[in-house]
């Protein structure tokens, strides 16, 4: 295992920068190291990832220094599990819409005493190599620096979620919250607005009150990935050249060198992650998708 390097960034007093896993992509993983992204993030509840691909994603990830990150696709403790024995080092729990939720999901990702995750035998808890468990000093070592490299975030998407704020935010286990402004406006009635300015309201509230409460905020003001890179500079390739006369076809040559450069332009922007608490949020630091 290596360092959170979220937390590492955050220690540094700097936002983490992470790129947005799509899809397993052993070639993207590499070039957004290449280009300096900090971590991984991968999206467990929409994205379509293996058991067997997280490992994989995982393993490549944390071989070219950066952490892995991800939304489970829910928030029990069986499904959780799975992804922490694969090496991830940061959980966001979709969907938490009660105190007693943010304590079920903290438990899954916290060891005794912190909380009641399960121990394993994948690359999460060093295979279970009392060798390399020996190197941190010993399980119980092992089980403290594990807890203090995890990331446990809560994400607050609707409007019962607000309502039961206080105690989500009372978890002592939990790392912060993160938002999800598509669902939160369909649960007030207003589907397909998640720019309204009530869910705008109800969002800037939590924010709030989760910095009062000395939490983190997850925040993809501005987060790249392909998805920049294909409804961008690809979009923006394909409406240039549609119209170009004497050529059968155009290529972009090598797609994934585009993606560098489009990261390169943008990574000193990037503002995904984990806020420190020592770091004022931005308007809008909730604003994940959906």
């Amino acid at each position: 295992m290596i360092e959170n390097t979220i937390l590492k960034a955050n220690r540094e007093g700097r936002y983490a920068l992470v790129f947005a896993l799509p899809f397993p992509s052993f070639d993207l993983i590499e070039l957004a190291a290449h280009v300096g992204f900090d971590a991984i993030t991968i999206d467990g509840e929409h994205g379509a990832y293996s058991t067997e691909s997280v490992d994989n994603i995982c393993r490549l990830s944390n071989a070219c220094g950066m952490s892995v990150i991800a939304r489970v696709p829910n928030i029990a403790a069986y499904q959780v599990n799975l992804y922490l024995d694969r090496g991830i080092q940061g959980v966001t729990g979709p969907h938490v819409e009660t105190g007693a939720e943010a304590q079920a999901l903290a438990d899954a990702c916290l060891f005794p005493e912190a909380g009641w995750r399960s121990w394993g035998g994948g690359r999460g808890t060093e295979f279970n190599d009392p060798e390399k468990i020996a190197e941190y000093g010993g399980q119980r070592a092992f089980m403290k620096w594990a807890n203090d490299n995890m990331i446990v975030m809560a994400q607050i998407e609707s409007k019962k979620a607000h309502d039961n704020l206080d105690d989500i935010l009372a978890v002592p286990g939990l790392t912060g919250v993160a938002g999800g402004p598509n669902d939160f406006a369909a649960s007030m009635g207003l589907a397909g607005q998640p720019e309204h300015p009530d869910r705008v309201a109800a969002t800037a509230d939590i924010e709030r009150r989760a910095v009062a409460a000395g939490k983190s905020i997850g925040a993809t003001t501005f987060s790249i990935g392909v998805r920049d890179f294909m409804f961008g500079q690809a979009r923006e390739f394909c409406q240039e050249n549609r119209a170009k006369p004497f050529f059968t076809y155009l290529m972009t040559g090598n797609s994934l060198r585009l993606a560098p450069r489009l990261a390169n332009r943008n990574v000193s922007r990037g503002r995904i992650d984990y806020i420190g608490r020592q770091i004022k949020p931005n308007k809008g630091d909730l604003e994940s998708k959906p």
